[in-house]
């Protein structure tokens, strides 16, 4: 079943969302509009941490391996501000990765998973969907790909991606349980492990 934002609230306060929104935020305090983040109906918008982007870039000659990803091939993208707010370029027809500013902490019985907004679809860019499974806890490291030919601004500190939260009979083994490779990542962009 989907939770809903009654259900969200109580796990959160018990601890699986933090920080934690109660209320979708469009406005800052001084009135600077903002991309959504915090509670929706049926999900929770995630936001981007300044802390770090990188994006991918063409070393000739190389090939990009999951099973040994050279750090190489990112490439760290400087935190820009203006009056609009603080934000990174994401390249035209290239992929970046950042990180959720939220920690999530999944009990056993609760899977999530990460879908892109509609603002930033419109403008061409795709969130790769991914799940945080039963017992999963850390800060997100978010995918992003640029299929537009412009280059892109991507907002720091402003929603990014949606998590849409699962419920169900507790699980036998959760990602907890069983040791999952990117259990308790920081809030730094997690590389890809074996």
């Amino acid at each position: 079943m989907i939770l809903n934002d009654l259900q969200l609230t109580e796990l959160a306060r018990c601890g699986m969302i933090q920080p934690f929104e109660p209320n979708l935020v469009r406005k800052q305090p001084d009135g600077t509009e903002v991309l959504s983040y915090g509670m929706s109906s049926f999900g929770y918008d995630l936001r981007l941490s300044r802390h770090e982007f990188k994006v991918f870039r063409h070393i000739p000659g190389t090939v990009v391996d999951p099973k040994n990803f050279q750090a190489r091939n990112l490439e760290k993208v400087a935190l820009e501000t203006d009056d609009s707010g603080s934000y990174f370029i994401l390249p035209a027809r290239s992929y970046g990765l950042g990180v959720a500013v939220e920690k999530l902490s999944l009990p056993s019985n609760v899977t999530a998973i990460c879908v892109g907004k509609s603002t930033y679809a419109r403008c061409g860019i795709i969130a790769n969907v991914t799940p945080a499974e039963a017992g999963w806890s850390g800060h997100l490291t978010l995918e992003f790909s640029n299929s537009s030919a412009a280059d892109c601004r991507i907002y720091a500190d402003e929603g990014i991606v949606q998590m849409l939260f699962f419920q169900g009979e507790p699980c036998a083994t959760s990602y907890r349980k069983r040791t999952g490779k990117y259990q308790d990542q920081k809030q730094r962009i997690t590389l890809p492990k074996v």
